[in-house]
């Protein structure tokens, strides 16, 4: 039984460690995962940063561009004769050489119509701003010399307005910023404009295509990082075609404003409407290429006034982050972690299972040490008992000669005395006999002797004990008797010898053993009170370990038993257990 037992409680520690280990392995892939999502904010929070520093200081860069083609306009007003008939492409060539600007433009305005009429730039002769939505509206209302109000990107500034970089109609080719000015004194409207060299200068200064591939070289797992318009990504080219046939970009409604776009997922447009929208980051576990990676798109607001615009053209005030890390990292830390608690389990295995031997065969050994001092016990005390009657009969004759003796000499008083010793002490041990369980006689026989050499009155009863073998186990009854004894005994020695009183009854009766035992006690109201059946509590000195009514409990409980304390009558205490038998 107590190997299985063993085996039992190995085989739940298995399970143990084995659940632990699972637990473990979630709770660390939870942590790491924590962490590297943590380690991506952190990363997303310097790209932000950089990218709101660098598109706020674009703005205000092609704010001051405006302002300076303003002026540029304002020279190129007095340089110029304010009729368009009498100004010549040369003039204008050579006007925008001085002023430092690319190109030079004066528009005339037909019946129904903004003709590119003169300019520096031959490319830009003759073509129509008819088509050119909503930009044909702005160049009316200069021509009305109304303030610019249109439902799209640009500078308002008097008699002058400015839209942003922006792909040319009339070069497919190239980039260019304009401005447009016309305060009534001319029958044309100026329009100077420089190329996107002075702003991609900048954004290089900035450096966020830069910072983007620093932030990837210095981290373990980012793998790239992109910056998404989230209301064209997704929606194809936006390309049209120009008067002349040729397809033309735009600018201000590309998909992809900085970073590259290589890991491609097919739920990703639908991740980057969702982040915008919610406002809510959003994270995906994705196998692209062969290659497990971890998608976060992050929602940025950026306010107004930045260079921002949907299909439409309508300005918007955000964009979606996106960081893509390799998700494999986390596993190479998870393996690398539980090859170490691998090798940590295999040891405290094994020292677990030679600590289980070895309390095994300890285990074993006590028992059998209980066993073998339980036994001689017994077997003192029953000798014990043996030898007590022996002694009896041995002395028979002395007492017979004594009592014969007394008779002659007609001492009838001492005879009285001496004979009435001689029965009491015949009817004790009879009494012992009578127990009908050898072991339980032995053990009395023997707590009558200790009570004896410690001036203790020690009187105990007993009846129906016979049977007692069908039932409880004669060791456990000797084990709660002698412990009740042992804790009268120690009780009754704090008063004086006349004081010394303890009685034991036991009986079986209606399907019960019931044993009683009563002792003096000063305290006892105070003392039924206490926790006394709790392991490890005593009233007594440190040196005893509080386990001796602590094991009465639990052997009567495992017999379904009960343990009860009385005080009923004053300085008297009464410890009365019941069992089923």
């Amino acid at each position: 039984m107590p190997r299985n037992i063993w085996l039992m409680a190995i085989s739940l520690s298995v399970i143990i460690v084995l659940l632990s280990n699972a637990a473990y392995y979630f709770l660390t892939k939870k942590t790491l995962e924590d962490a590297l999502n943590h380690e991506m904010r952190a990363v997303a929070k310097q790209i932000e940063f950089s990218v709101e520093q660098s598109r706020l200081g674009a703005e205000k860069f092609q704010e001051q561009i405006g302002r300076e083609l303003r002026v540029v306009s304002i020279a190129a007003q007095y340089a110029l004769d304010p009729d368009v008939e009498k100004v010549t492409n040369d003039q204008l060539k050579e006007l925008s050489a001085k002023l430092g600007v690319e190109h030079i433009t004066l528009m005339k305005r037909t019946k129904d119509n903004i003709i590119l009429y003169k300019s520096s730039d031959v490319n830009e002769l003759g073509k129509g701003t008819k088509t050119w939505d909503p930009w044909y509206v702005a160049f009316n209302q200069l021509f009305d010399q109304h303030e610019v109000k249109i439902d799209w990107l640009g500078q308002t500034l008097p008699n002058f307005w400015s839209g942003p970089f922006e792909v040319a109609s009339t070069d497919p080719n190239s980039i260019y910023k304009w401005g447009y000015y016309y305060d009534g004194t001319t029958n044309y409207i100026i329009d100077p404009y420089v190329n996107y060299t002075t702003l991609a200068d900048y954004e290089k200064l900035t450096g966020i295509n830069e910072l983007i591939g620093k932030s990837i070289e210095s981290s373990d797992s980012l793998l790239e990082a992109t910056v998404f318009n989230p209301m064209t990504f997704g929606k194809g080219s936006f390309d049209t075609i120009n008067e002349a046939g040729e397809v033309q970009g735009h600018l201000l409604q590309k998909d992809i404003f900085y970073g590259t776009y290589r890991y491609k997922g097919d739920k990703d447009v639908d991740y980057v409407k969702k982040a915008f929208n919610t406002g809510k980051s959003v994270s995906a576990k994705e196998k692209i290429d062969g290659k497990h990676v971890l998608k976060m798109f992050i929602p940025v607001s950026t306010g107004s006034g930045v260079n921002l615009v949907d299909e439409n053209g309508t300005p918007i005030h955000g964009y979606v982050l996106s960081l893509v890390s390799d998700y494999q990292v986390i596993q190479d830390r998870l393996d690398s972690q539980f090859l170490n608690i691998g090798i940590v389990i295999f040891l405290v295995t094994g020292i677990s299972l030679l600590i289980a031997a070895f309390a095994m065969r300890y285990f074993r050994q006590t028992r059998e040490k209980v066993v073998v001092v339980t036994q001689q016990t017994y077997v003192d005390e029953i000798n014990s008992m043996f030898q007590s009657i022996r002694a009896q009969r041995h002395d028979f004759l002395n007492h017979v000669q004594t009592i014969h003796s007394l008779a002659e000499l007609n001492k009838s008083r001492e005879l009285v005395a001496y004979t009435k010793e001689l029965t009491g002490e015949i009817r004790l041990m009879n009494d012992i006999i009578n127990i009908g369980n050898p072991a339980i006689a032995a053990l009395i026989r023997s707590k009558i002797s200790q009570a004896e050499s410690y001036r203790i009155a020690f009187t105990c009863s007993f009846s129906g004990l016979n049977r007692l073998e069908m039932g409880i186990k004669t060791l456990d009854v000797n084990r709660m008797l002698g412990n009740l004894i042992d804790n009268a005994f120690d009780e009754v020695m704090k008063y004086p010898e006349e004081c010394r009183m303890v009685e034991l009854t036991g009986q079986q009766v209606d399907g019960f053993i019931e044993f009683r035992i009563t002792n003096t006690c000063s305290n006892a109201r105070e003392v039924t009170e206490k926790p006394l059946f709790d392991a490890g509590f005593s009233t007594k000195d440190d040196a005893h370990q509080g386990l001796g009514l602590f094991t009465v409990k639990s052997i009567t409980e495992q017999y379904k038993g009960t343990v009860q304390i009385h005080a009923e009558v004053e300085d008297r205490i009464t410890f009365f257990i019941r069992i089923p038998h």
